[in-house]
């Protein structure tokens, strides 16, 4: 008799979504991919093809009726995710239709066909974009600055609530940025200036910010999905080392065989200079601290990032030097 669980993961073809079914197979899973059409489903490795569906849109009208039939656990992925320079008229709308009336449908629909499990992976934006006295937890206070967090923090409510009326098995985990190979947006800018070995203004910074490795996130996706002391649990994930903007750099120079060339400009200046640009945001995402405090997951759960920070920078350097001088 075949005991093996099947594990729907939504976004399947994505940065994280790629490295979840990697690590649920290797776990045991029967992995049942979840991506939006034709173009992400050629995006997936070859042996995850047969069991993929294509589902189109995720909102609130999606059609689940005939891909979650069997599955035991869904670990929902898929989301609106933040973008600098929304171009949406009604950008929290647009987050809303996706994030919450999205995720809430999938979670009814799962409830529908017996699904016991659900991990949903939320965002350190929940609880906002910078911390100045302690790390958040899963207690800290609810207060999202941006569309993209207000729609998580949303969506978390709403499935918190339908989880326990519906008694499926709800997980939320809020990671800070994730990184990995393959990563793109603002981490594959910083990585492609420390590669052309230009000199950066972050020498005198001495801020703190969080990461998660992409295998250290779907590790976590994996533990939780299946440990029954994981149900109606939030958790904060990340890879439990914190560090400066200037340290970053010099990981990643480090991977990739080169020095990092990091200037003394004091913040003042730097937050100047994003004044007279435009670009505060920016420049505060560079030079304030983001921490999470992960002890509950590690106490509840003996849950221990299988990559350990420092390395898993090394390693996105030396990738990132592959990936740009092949051979």
């Amino acid at each position: 008799m075949n005991d093996q669980k099947i594990m729907a993961i939504t976004g399947a073809n994505g940065f994280v979504g790629q490295a979840v079914c990697k690590a649920a197979l290797a776990d045991g899973f029967i992995v049942r991919p979840m991506v939006r059409n034709e173009a992400a489903m050629a995006q997936l490795p070859a042996e995850l093809v047969a069991n993929a569906r294509q589902v189109g849109d995720i909102n609130g009208d999606t059609d689940w009726a005939d891909h979650l039939h069997g599955v035991d656990c869904v670990v929902h992925l898929a989301a609106r995710v933040h973008v600098m320079n929304d171009a949406a008229s009604d950008p929290l709308a647009a987050f809303r239709a996706v994030n919450v009336a999205g995720s809430l449908h999938l979670a009814r629909a799962a409830a529908r066909q017996n699904v016991k499990r659900m991990v949903f992976v939320s965002s350190v934006k929940v609880n906002g974009e910078e911390t100045l006295f302690s790390a958040f937890n899963e207690h800290s206070p609810v207060n999202p600055q941006d569309p993209y967090g207000q729609s998580k923090a949303e969506a978390e409510m709403a499935l918190r609530q339908f989880s326990q009326e519906s008694g499926l098995g709800l997980t939320i985990l809020r990671p800070p940025l994730v990184y990995g190979p393959g990563v793109k947006a603002n981490f594959a800018a910083l990585a492609k200036l420390t590669l052309r070995g230009i000199p950066m203004p972050f020498g005198a910074i001495r801020n703190h910010r969080s990461l998660i490795h992409v295998d250290n996130l779907a590790d976590a996706c994996v533990v939780v999905a299946s440990h029954p002391g994981a149900c109606y649990k939030t958790y904060m994930v990340s890879d439990g080392e914190d560090f400066s903007i200037g340290e970053m750099i010099a990981l990643l120079a480090e991977g990739m065989g080169k020095k990092a060339i990091l200037l003394p400009v004091p913040t003042c200046m730097l937050d100047f200079m994003g004044k007279i640009t435009g670009k505060s945001a920016q420049v505060q995402r560079l030079t304030s601290s983001l921490q999470i405090d992960n002890r509950a997951i590690r106490h509840d759960l003996h849950w221990l990032p299988p990559v350990e920070a420092r390395d898993g920078l090394r390693r996105v350097g030396a990738w990132f030097a592959r990936s740009r001088n092949p051979g």
